[in-house]
């Protein structure tokens, strides 16, 4: 459990922001218990919203526009950005935030009238077609063959997106006090030998805690939690130069190379707009291998 500056509890896994309202869960719709599969809603989020560690009896998805939502599953956070949707399995435990102004749309799926089954949260496309058919399910006035009609081509339509992009926290007592730091600052620049002092242990055994309990080298790592805290800042509307340097990053074109080693491409080009400094990558920073991490880290 990450705790915020002022030593709250914060499930939403990033440093609280000022003016943060928690919520607990909110009641399913009157349409859920009504006959169909699905019931779709959406809302304004004013401010930075959290929701409390909370299930649902019905499979949940969840996306947004115009902000980042991120979700906290156990040792794993997703990242929800533009384009895409969080499916969430009925009983799972989950805690979420939103970033603030974001329009916050969520559908309900009856496990038994579901035709498919996702069983882990699983980032889904939310393709034009997908997120327009549960925008029709969010009206109130349709009736019930209307309403099993557009359910039939949700249940069609919807996949997998490409980008699974979740963080695997360590879990473990060696190293999960470096993870917390991370998460308050990911700009904290501090080596792998200094995390050993602080820690009063070797770099050796952090080194194999990473490896053995995220699959990651401590860079990996790091960067893979600094490209997330950038979807959110991206999306929030902060330019590129602007978030390599709230992320700790000594040049525009690091941050820009750590992005493309992650998400396959440039920020700009993942956000539809140009980056602000060159797409050169610097040199020594090994070749982009898409939706895959590296070890080395230019911060």
């Amino acid at each position: 459990m990450v705790r915020s500056s002022r030593g709250e509890a914060n499930p939403g896994m990033w440093r609280r922001e000022v003016g943060t309202v928690v919520r607990r869960a909110a009641a399913l719709p009157e349409q859920a218990v009504a006959p169909g599969a699905i019931v779709a809603d959406f809302r304004i989020v004013p401010a930075p919203t959290e929701w409390a560690p909370h299930s649902h009896r019905l499979h949940e998805l969840v996306w947004v526009r115009g902000g980042t939502l991120t979700s906290r599953v156990g040792d794993r956070v997703f990242t929800v950005f533009e384009g895409h949707g969080l499916w969430m399995p009925a009983g799972v435990v989950h805690a979420g935030r939103a970033t603030a102004g974001a329009r916050f749309h969520d559908a309900f799926f009856a496990p038994d009238r579901t035709p498919f089954a996702f069983g882990e949260p699983k980032a889904i496309a939310m393709t034009p077609l997908l997120a327009s058919l549960l925008t029709h399910l969010s009206r109130t006035d349709l009736d019930a063959a209307a309403r099993l009609r557009a359910e039939s081509v949700v249940f069609d339509v919807i996949r997998p997106s490409e980008h699974q992009l979740a963080l695997q926290l360590p879990g473990d007592p060696r190293i999960d006090a470096i993870a917390e730091a991370l998460l308050e600052d990911p700009a904290d620049c501090r080596s792998l030998e200094d995390w050993a002092r602080w820690l009063g242990s070797s770099d050796r055994t952090i080194t194999r805690a990473f490896r053995q309990s995220t699959g990651l080298s401590f860079a990996q790592w790091r960067q893979m939690l600094r490209v997330h805290r950038a979807l959110m800042l991206l999306s929030d509307g902060f330019d590129v130069m602007s978030v390599s340097e709230r992320l700790g990053y000594a040049q525009p074109s690091s941050f820009i190379a750590a992005f493309r080693r992650v998400m396959g491409t440039t920020p700009g080009a993942f956000f539809g707009a140009a980056d602000e400094v060159p797409e050169r990558v610097p040199d020594g920073v090994p070749g982009d291998v898409p939706n895959s991490v590296s070890g080395g880290e230019n911060a």
